[in-house]
């Protein structure tokens, strides 16, 4: 039986929780200056104030200050769409004071229900979302959406410009997290798409196709490992790290399995084991609550590898380490890994 973990990664954990912690220190005390900064619509002061206070959190992390939905207005850092940084900003929310009726926090741009009257400058020409059009496509048994997207003043920007103009809108309209879950391709566009909507409608195209996708489902894949031997994957699906963003812990479980067919997969006696290990592990997982999930077991020459990822913080690990102590067919192993990007399941990921 092997076990792995890295403790350098424990080590990095450990200096973004100091750096949260950090902030909201920083908070408490600069508190009052930064009230009569955004009652005074300073936007200039907060800036000074707020950009090294989140840039000390990471540099790569991007703020703004937001109409809030219960508060006057909403504090709102956010990984902007990067993987490897969502987990940092949900922690940074989590570990932020209660709001009040002046400050609310989000760890992502939230949908504004105002959307329809926002206008903004884009490469010095005005963007207002009520003239976006919006060319909307659904694949065949696909839990997204896709997206091409014109408006008026695309003709007159960079694609770079175009894509930027287009994701904002994106965000106001459903607010990050839900772009994330369900918009697939996005395509600015200098002409109007065939049976193109109004931008508006897509709150309600989303709310349609995520309807279909609200019990737990799994999926089952066949293929081939690159040296051509035959692979099966099981597979939750829809399977979107968005969905567990504190689940940023990779947890490979590798069984290898004695009783196999010609294509080296699994069968009898060890078929069963495999079924039996699993849905202790299930067991196990399912009292963590939203602590860990597993997102997808393969089978291939010999192995099964079960896919887990965790909050680093629970007792994902732990269990996994624990169950394997019972495994009577070969040597099995834990690698446990820090993923926030989820790259290690990134074959499997709708």
């Amino acid at each position: 039986m092997r076990l792995f973990g890295r403790k350098d990664e424990e080590e990095e954990a450990g200096g973004q929780d100091e750096a949260i912690a950090g902030f909201w220190t920083w908070w408490q005390e600069t508190r009052p200056r930064l009230d009569s900064l955004v009652a005074e619509g300073e936007a200039a002061g907060l800036e000074e104030w707020l950009a090294p206070a989140v840039a000390a959190v990471h540099p790569e992390l991007v703020w703004e200050v937001a109409p809030g939905k219960e508060a006057a207005h909403a504090l709102v850092v956010t990984a902007a769409g990067d993987a490897e940084l969502r987990p940092l900003a949900h922690r940074w929310a989590r570990a932020a004071p209660a709001a009040d009726l002046l400050w609310e926090f989000h760890p992502s741009r939230q949908a504004n229900p105002q959307a329809a009257e926002l206008a903004i400058e884009v490469g010095g020409y005005a963007f207002a979302l009520d003239k976006l059009m919006l060319g909307l496509r659904v694949p065949r048994n696909q839990p997204r959406v896709d997206v091409a997207a014109y408006h008026p003043i695309f003709a007159e920007l960079d694609e770079d410009t175009r894509m930027e103009a287009t994701l904002l809108a994106l965000d106001w309209l459903l607010g990050e997290d839900d772009v994330a879950r369900w918009v697939g391709e996005i395509t600015p566009a200098t002409f109007q798409p065939i049976d193109a909507v109004a931008a508006m409608h897509l709150p309600a195209v989303v709310a349609d196709v995520a309807s279909g996708y609200a019990e737990e489902e799994w999926v089952l894949l066949q293929g081939q490992t690159a040296t051509g031997a035959p692979l099966v994957a099981t597979v939750r699906h829809p399977l979107r790290p968005v969905d567990h963003p504190l689940c940023d812990q990779h947890i490979a479980i590798t069984l290898p399995y004695a009783h196999r067919d010609e294509n080296g997969l699994p069968v009898d006696g060890s078929l069963e084991a495999l079924r039996d290990f699993e849905e202790r592990l299930v067991a196990r997982l399912l009292k963590l609550g939203d602590d860990a999930v597993l997102a997808a077991h393969l089978s291939t020459e010999g192995h099964r590898i079960i896919h887990v990822y965790a909050d680093p913080t629970g007792d994902a690990a732990i269990h996994a380490k624990e169950l394997i102590v019972g495994w009577e067919e070969g040597e099995p192993r834990v690698d446990v890994t820090a993923d926030p990007g989820w790259t290690a399941a990134a074959p499997f990921l709708t």
